[in-house]
């Protein structure tokens, strides 16, 4: 069945952070429901909708940010209880805004996730899990990283509470009491989970996540182990999931899949055969902080409402906008609408009358003496992540008014993706790249654009700190900088299952350096560590090159490390960096290395598919054009042979890929050039005299004849 839905806004709050936005019970089915909302402003406002009308049921006083809204109530009855999260303190409110409860935790933190059952409190903060029964501290644990979001699923199916943690490790983490249960690796960092269809199935164990690099899986939660029932990848290439809910749109008594992205993409799936299928998708322009289904606007219509970044309040309903209706409706439906209109036009002239006044205001001020110009503050939304598929960071920066330009700049040599998505405009500036300034770009953003995303591809080997300075369009002229570092190993995933298989080099440290110190040079060199020491004595990470698919094993304690890896250049930055950074502290290290001759020949291995694909497809690029030339002037191309043929049937394809990956030759080209100064540096000699001979081949690549010339320079 097809889905229709029409979009309708209700109301504009504050800036929102993820999962603050509930609806509360209906007192029958598809009766319409209240809405409950909190901001930054730490604002929880509670409203319904009355003839298209937002009316306001409660209003809390501003406060402290609010980081998560959830609602709760006694097991068995309707879970309208509100429940929010402000510092390290939880308030409770009862549906007609009344507070009946203010419990200070015993954390140091910010919380960052709750989840409500019964008189059972969950919340986390950055590492902390903390599990409360009637405000008294019941379990913790601390986790190896980051905690995005926790749910506990239902204890009247399970029979007892098992938290499940969604961390930035990739990890989710099931516990029992204050110990660890097992681990589930997933295939992304999870940002939200959710129980499958919104009670966990019929065993109560079946968990959905979403994550964020926009897939989506359901697993299910036994005693001993876990099963993986489904994964979505993201093929599409969209954001990151935020948020996740489950409701019957259709009202066919079967509930669909709804999924909010921090692109603006609003998603409902169905399902055949236990298996999600995409029924229906709608684009806003800014991130999607919270998503619900519910029945809000009007009676009997079910719609599904989304709460945005910038504090937009937003519904997707099956109401249709234009009905078939007789003489007297029709006189109905006019009145209503000039109602509405004249009611616009009053709240306009209005808001139009106060801008006036505060400007003249604002001027007067501004005349005298003692004039202060106030900067606007304005609140930013950042993400700067590492992308799998294509080897390449994803920088998206969203502002809670319109951006005016966003400037670039950069002391590391990167280079700047095109992005489909972004409809800025872009200009280079001469750079100074003997002083550290390798980028200056301006994206020029178009009218009420609030969001943007760019991709860079950075270089192994080279670190240092990207900078974007944000202006949004806001008087007087005011920017934010925030800074972004890009890290030696910067191409480099964390995973956690590798190949032991593998030839690999080995650099081993010893000195006189703490387990603290060393953490904090893996930290220096690699994305994806968390910056808290571990706990023990000793860590391990396995990291994954998402550009070669090499490897790297990192293991160290208090006075030692030992790093692997089946790429010698990966071993030579590590080698590089730790030393400058061991001297930097005045430690003295002693350095051994162990370098594997097969290696060299394995990351060749690696890397060929990919050279060959490049130098193929920059070998068609720059035949289209003579080919297309000869096919205007001839008028008939079926004389060429099929290749020729082919390469003109996929002109713009071919194009688009090679314009999508600038640079990507050369790049291929560097990371040759250094795996062979870096194989004969370990031995002592240098070899850089005999790289225009190793370019020279690769011209013209024959993989016999590289692996050749790595053997007998």
């Amino acid at each position: 069945m097809e889905l229709n839905l029409n979009r309708v806004d209700y109301l504009q709050v504050g800036v929102t952070s993820q999962k603050t936005m509930r609806l509360l019970p209906a007192s029958g089915r598809r009766a319409i429901q209240k809405v409950v909302i909190a901001d930054h402003d730490g604002v929880v406002t509670c409203f319904g909708i009355k003839k298209g009308e937002a009316v306001p049921v409660f209003k809390t006083l501003p406060g402290q940010k609010v980081s998560r809204l959830e609602l709760g109530g006694a097991i068995g009855t309707p879970q309208e209880k509100i429940f929010i999260s402000v510092g390290s303190e939880v308030r409770g409110f009862t549906k007609k805004g009344k507070q009946f409860l203010s419990f200070e935790t015993n954390l140091t933190e910010i919380i960052r996730a709750m989840y409500v059952s019964g008189a059972d409190l969950f919340l986390c903060a950055n590492y902390i899990y903390n599990h409360y029964c009637d405000c008294k501290d019941q379990d913790y644990y601390l986790s190896s990283d980051e905690i995005n979001d926790i749910i506990c699923l239902p204890v009247e199916k399970v029979g007892h509470i098992t938290p499940v943690l969604a961390c930035q490790d990739r990890v989710l983490r099931v516990l029992k009491g204050s110990d660890l249960l097992y681990e589930v690796e997933v295939p992304g960092v999870p940002k939200v989970l959710a129980l499958n269809n919104g009670s966990g199935g019929d065993s109560g164990g079946d968990l959905l996540y979403g994550t964020s690099d926009g897939k989506l899986g359901l697993v299910q939660i036994t005693k001993n182990s876990p099963l993986h029932r489904w994964a979505i990848a993201n093929e599409k290439k969209r954001g990151g999931i935020l948020c996740v809910d489950y409701y019957d749109v259709l009202g066919d008594g079967v509930k669909e899949l709804l999924v909010g992205r921090d692109d603006g993409i609003v998603e409902i799936y169905g399902f055949d055969n236990n298996e999600p299928v995409l029924r229906f998708e709608h684009a806003l322009s800014e991130s999607i902080s919270s998503i619900q289904g519910g029945c809000v606007g009007k009676e009997g219509y079910g719609e599904v409402l989304t709460a945005t970044y910038t504090g937009w309040v937003m519904g997707l309903t099956t109401e249709p906008v234009q009905r078939e209706a007789g003489p007297c409706d029709d006189m109905k439906i006019n009145q209503e609408m000039q109602n509405k209109i004249m009611n616009i036009r009053i709240e306009l002239d209005q808001l139009q009358m106060k801008v006036l006044q505060e400007r003249e205001k604002y001027q007067q001020s501004a005349q005298s003496s003692g004039a202060v110009s106030a900067v606007p503050v304005f609140s930013v939304n950042d993400k700067f992540t590492l992308n799998r598929d294509d080897a390449s960071y994803s920088l998206t920066v969203e502002v809670q008014t319109a951006i005016d330009n966003v400037l670039l700049q950069s002391d590391v040599p990167i280079d700047l993706l095109d992005v489909d998505k972004n409809s800025a405009v872009v200009s280079f500036s001469g750079c100074d790249a003997e002083n550290g300034n390798f980028l200056l770009a301006t994206y020029r953003c178009q009218a009420n654009t609030t969001r943007l995303e760019l991709k860079i591809r950075s270089i192994e080997g080279q670190h240092g700190t990207l900078q974007a300075y944000i202006t949004p369009r806001l008087q007087p002229k005011t920017c934010q900088v925030h800074q972004y570092q890009i890290k030696p190993l910067s191409l480099h995933q964390r995973t956690h299952v590798i190949d032991h298989n593998r030839p690999v080099n080995t650099l081993t440290l010893t000195g006189q350096f703490s387990f603290a110190e060393i953490h904090s040079w893996v930290v220096f060199c690699l994305p994806e560590v968390p910056d808290k020491v571990p706990v023990g004595d000793s860590a391990t990470f396995y990291f994954q090159n998402t550009f070669l698919d090499t490897q790297l094993e990192c293991s160290y304690k208090k006075g030692e490390g030992s790093f692997k890896s089946d790429n010698i250049s990966t071993i030579s930055i590590l080698k590089d960096i730790l030393t400058k950074e061991a001297t930097k502290r005045k430690i003295n290290l002693n350095i051994s290395y162990d370098v594997n001759e097969e290696s060299i020949n394995y990351t060749l291995k690696l890397i060929h598919p990919k050279l060959e694909h490049q130098l193929l497809l920059a070998k068609k690029v720059q035949l289209i054009d003579a080919l297309k030339e000869l096919q205007l002037y001839e008028g008939n191309v079926d004389f060429l042979i099929p290749e020729y043929r082919c390469i003109l049937e996929e002109a713009d394809n071919l194009l688009e890929e090679y314009k999508k990956q600038p640079a990507h030759l050369e790049r291929l080209y560097g990371m040759i050039t250094d795996l062979f100064i870096d194989k004969f540096k370990f031995k002592g000699t240098n070899v850089k005299t005999k790289v225009p001979l190793l370019l020279e081949i690769l011209d013209n690549y024959d993989p016999k004849s590289l692996v050749a010339f790595f053997d007998s320079a």
